[in-house]
């Protein structure tokens, strides 16, 4: 099955020439963020040391990302339902939680200008941002539009369109991020969501997702043969478990370390505070 037959059939030539001409502009997109990324570990290399694992975060999930969308998995994606479930729990699940674990926002603010840094910081506070932030919109963005590509023509549409096919993987990418950033992310928040919040929502966006892939296996899209529609059901449910347990852990990690008794938390040498308050400076 080719899902491309039926964008392609008004005139093959130009309908192949947007598909080249998306995939140009996802390896700029990518080249952008990856030099983006090591222009701010350059420009704030006269700070405090930047955690190595923080670089390795960001960079493997832009690797994940790029897979998503370019060479094998991007190609089969277009002909086999579990290659396209491979490529999204990729972009919208691996990508986004390994990209906010690069803590990008914090690494703009160390290596920012002072001015430009409080600008940031004003953005960051904002009405909208705020709203964008919060864990129930992030979720509802994230699991309304899933359920929208697989309960709606949308799905099929993509692989016809190269201009639907673009927003919608963008639209993923984008809302995992804002919605891993809202649970666990290391960046600055001024308005990080209670525990109890961020929980909560954790839970019902598992069960949703958990809901979707079972029935995707009982009702894969129109055209998907059964078995590629199951195994791509289950590639869905079981991966995208992997994903939540590891928010679950990060989740109550991050909790732990904010509340526990500041007499079990581990002591710094003056030297090493002293050191990290001179990078800390603007």
């Amino acid at each position: 099955m080719d899902q491309h037959d039926g964008g392609h059939r008004a005139n093959p030539a130009m309908a192949g020439m947007d598909w080249e001409v998306l995939d140009v502009v996802v390896v700029l997109l990518l080249g952008v963020g990856a030099l983006v990324y090591a222009l701010g570990l350059w420009a704030a290399r006269g700070r405090s040391p930047w955690p190595l694992r923080r670089t390795l975060f960001w960079y493997v999930g832009m690797a994940c990302a790029a897979a998503a969308l370019l060479g094998p998995v991007a190609q089969a994606a277009h002909t086999t339902f579990t290659a396209h479930m491979l490529g999204h729990l990729l972009l919208g699940m691996i990508a986004p939680l390994l990209m906010v674990l690069g803590a990008p926002i914090t690494l703009a603010m160390r290596a920012l200008p002072t001015v430009a840094a409080r600008r940031l910081s004003r953005l960051l506070r904002s009405a909208w941002v705020r709203g964008l932030t919060h864990p129930v919109i992030a979720a509802t963005l994230n699991a309304g539009g899933i359920w929208l590509l697989y309960t709606t023509e949308l799905f099929h549409m993509m692989h016809a369109s190269a201009a639907v096919y673009a927003l919608v993987h963008l639209h993923l990418l984008a809302v995992g991020y804002l919605f891993t950033a809202s649970l666990i992310g290391p960046d600055p928040d001024p308005h990080r969501a209670s525990m109890a919040v961020r929980s909560s929502v954790l839970v019902l966006f598992i069960a949703a997702h958990s809901i979707m892939a079972k029935w995707l296996f009982a009702h894969p899209p129109q055209g998907v043969e059964p078995a590629d529609g199951r195994a791509g059901a289950q590639l869905m449910y079981y991966g995208g478990d992997v994903v939540d347990v590891t928010l679950i852990v990060l989740l109550f990690a991050g909790w732990y370390a904010a509340t526990r008794p500041r007499t079990l938390r581990p002591r710094r040498s003056a030297r090493a505070d002293d050191h990290e308050m001179r990078g800390a400076r603007p």
